[in-house]
């Protein structure tokens, strides 16, 4: 069963539907769901469908080619010796398919294939370019997990393929809806706590869901699956970058770095933090973090001569480095209620909250104006003034500022007198120091919204889980 990605099936079945030939290149982190979503979509029928194989050589890529042909009808042939030859065995194949549909052609994992020195993308190209682009009944789709690899060689392509792909498709994480939906198609009888919980250590990938089992809780799920020997998670983070990316190393120095800093860091900071040379190299990392959804760059408001600020948005990277990095834990339910759970769970919810920007947006009621999403710090060079930072700010069209309080907690949350007296310095501090002339909101974020007090005046609007779960 198939949760959400109605936008992204759309795109696939409207290929077929087209006056020519298509070619669809879908990319996304490890264990999106890319390959299922694929398979799903087609209801597995395929005219020809094959998988590369991780670290093998060129023989046998083009061994594993040819088993594939055989499976799809090809008659008994010699196994090429070159990927010009194994498309041209393909050609054949398709020629000879007479039933006047569509014929959709899925090649997964395709950074695998491009084995050096083979030549790959030169015969992948010359594949399209001389026979499929002639016909208009041809559906190529790509697929890989080396997401910095599909976007290189086939969506941001300079050679052959420049401009070739007719449709892509980033598949993203799923949503605090989409897995409210997983959990209820598992029969998890999990709250929105517990399932807001989960997203904020494993975010949104299928794939990690998947371990929840029935008739546990979330705790005693997350103490098999992370700290226990033999769980499933307990090797994730070092396949997860080697999958992504064939020299990792930069990307995880980023990473590391990025995971000990809240509010992200500029560029020269970061390049200090992770030991790196400011080059081409360095810059290439960033931008494939980036594309995969680890981090994201951000411009202060009102202040862009300060240049990007990069943050850690990835979920799961953030609660390894917390909590399983340096094995300072052995146990999640043992761990409730103190200190660093509590830190933690803080910065996690804020990242959640980022990373549901479009739901915060139509809770508010202004979905339908353009807005932009910010951060803002100050720091003051006098030792006695106190410094601030906010960590989201969305900048609306209609002359309004959101001005955005994140704040988890188990229960309705309470303002004190102090926080009352912070909040309000804040706001006065940023419309001050940023010289906006728009009306400035402050709202709330938080699970359950406000209990009543005496200090919710200077609370414009409110935004609660429920909120962020809505579709």
């Amino acid at each position: 069963m198939l949760i959400g990605r109605k936008n992204e099936q759309q795109t696939l079945l409207d290929a077929l539907k087209s006056d020519e030939s298509e070619f669809i290149a879908v990319y996304g982190r490890r264990r999106v769901g890319k390959t299922y979503l694929i398979r799903e979509t087609f209801n597995y029928h395929f005219a020809f469908e094959h998988s590369g194989l991780l670290d093998a050589p060129l023989a046998e890529q083009l061994e594993e080619f040819m088993e594939s042909l055989y499976s799809a009808g090809m008659p008994e042939s010699e196994c090429p010796k070159s990927w010009r030859e194994a498309f041209r065995l393909l050609q054949r194949l398709l020629e000879k398919n007479q039933s006047g549909e569509k014929k959709v052609i899925f090649l997964d994992e395709l950074p695998w294939m491009d084995t050096p020195r083979s030549n790959f993308i030169r015969a992948l190209d010359h594949f399209w370019n001389s026979w499929a682009t002639r016909r208009k009944d041809i559906v190529l789709i790509v697929c890989g997990s080396a997401t910095s690899w599909i976007i290189s060689n086939i969506v941001a392509s300079y050679g052959g393929l420049h401009n070739r792909v007719t449709r892509q498709i980033w598949l993203r994480q799923f949503t605090l809806h989409e897995c409210e939906l997983y959990c209820r198609s598992r029969n998890l009888e999990l709250s929105r706590k517990s399932i807001l919980e989960g997203y904020m250590a494993m975010g949104g990938v299928p794939y990690y869901w998947r371990f929840l089992k029935t008739g546990m809780s979330l705790s005693q799920n997350f103490d098999r699956m992370f700290f226990s020997e033999g769980g499933e998670m307990t090797h994730e983070y070092e396949a997860l970058y080697a999958s992504l990316f064939r020299f990792p190393e930069k990307h995880i120095a980023i990473v590391r770095a990025l995971a000990g800093k809240k509010g992200g860091m500029q560029r020269d900071e970061l390049l200090n933090a992770a030991g790196l040379s400011d080059n081409s190299g360095f810059s290439t990392a960033l931008s494939e973090l980036e594309q995969c959804g680890f981090i994201r760059h951000y411009t202060m408001l009102g202040n862009r001569k300060k240049g990007a600020v990069w943050q850690l948005m990835d979920s799961y990277t953030l609660f390894y480095f917390r909590f399983i990095a340096e094995d300072s834990i052995h146990s999640w339910s043992a761990e409730a209620g103190t200190s660093v759970r509590n830190v933690w769970s803080g910065l996690a919810f804020e990242r959640v909250c980022l990373q549901h920007l479009p739901q915060i947006c139509r809770a508010l009621g202004f979905s339908g104006v353009v807005n932009t999403a910010h951060s803002w710090t100050y720091r003051p060079k006098d030792g006695d003034e106190k410094g601030v930072q906010i960590d989201l700010l969305i900048d609306r069209n209609d002359d309004v500022i959101n001005l955005c309080e994140m704040k988890y907690s188990g229960a309705k949350y309470s303002i004190s007198a102090a926080e009352d007296e912070r909040l309000r310095e804040r706001k006065s501090t940023f419309v001050r120091l940023s010289g906006t002339g728009k009306t400035v909101h402050i709202t709330m974020i938080t699970p359950y919204g406000l209990a009543p007090g005496s200090y919710n005046d200077d609370v414009q609007s409110q935004v609660t889980m429920d909120d962020l779960f809505s579709y």
